[in-house]
């Protein structure tokens, strides 16, 4: 593999985890990520539809536990967990699904940086140009509800469309895995 690219280690795990075992770990990952983008569709649904005031509107998960909503350490965890799935399954795609994947890759790399600088902030006591609660650098333009709904959308948008055609390749694109033909 050549140097300074974006690739895990070739394991013998990574290995089955992009041959044998990818469409299943591409389904479990589709999941985790359509699970969260709920979240803030909910989330802005109790906001914009429902008329919520904000501290109020948690999601489905933050009603029974508010704190999910206001832990820096989970929100960053989860854009690791997520960065760290598209890094390991990006080797079982090839062709125009592997562009896909790796737009998709370079944007959560972004979300990731985002939740890292939250996180510091929160780790500091120190928020980004004096602000109550720590921000992110796109949340001094976008208030954060609608940036981490914006967020996971480009995320899981480019995700599906990777997926999909990951799923039928194109004649004569080599695949490593037993995704195709179907989900």
């Amino acid at each position: 593999m050549a140097t300074g690219t974006m690739a895990p280690p070739e394991t013998s795990e990574v290995n089955a985890l992009n041959s044998r075992f990818h469409r299943t770990a591409l389904q479990i990952f589709l999941v985790i990520v359509l699970a969260h983008w709920a979240e803030h569709v909910v989330q802005a649904i109790q906001i914009y539809v429902l008329g919520w005031p904000l501290p109020e509107a948690r999601g489905v998960l933050g009603i029974p536990f508010p704190w999910l909503v206001t832990s820096e350490w989970m929100h960053y965890g989860y854009a690791l967990i997520m960065l760290v799935g598209f890094l390991l399954l990006r080797p079982g795609f090839t062709g125009s699904s592997r562009m896909w994947w790796n737009i998709t890759l370079l944007i959560q790399v972004w979300h990731h940086f985002e939740h890292l600088i939250l996180l510091m902030q929160a780790l500091i006591g120190t928020n980004l140009a004096g602000r109550e609660v720590p921000t992110s650098l796109v949340q001094l333009l976008v208030p954060r509800v609608e940036l981490h709904l914006l967020y996971n959308a480009l995320v899981t948008l480019p995700m599906i469309v990777a997926m999909v055609l990951h799923s039928r390749p194109a004649r004569g694109v080599a695949t490593r895995c037993s995704c195709a033909p179907g989900w």
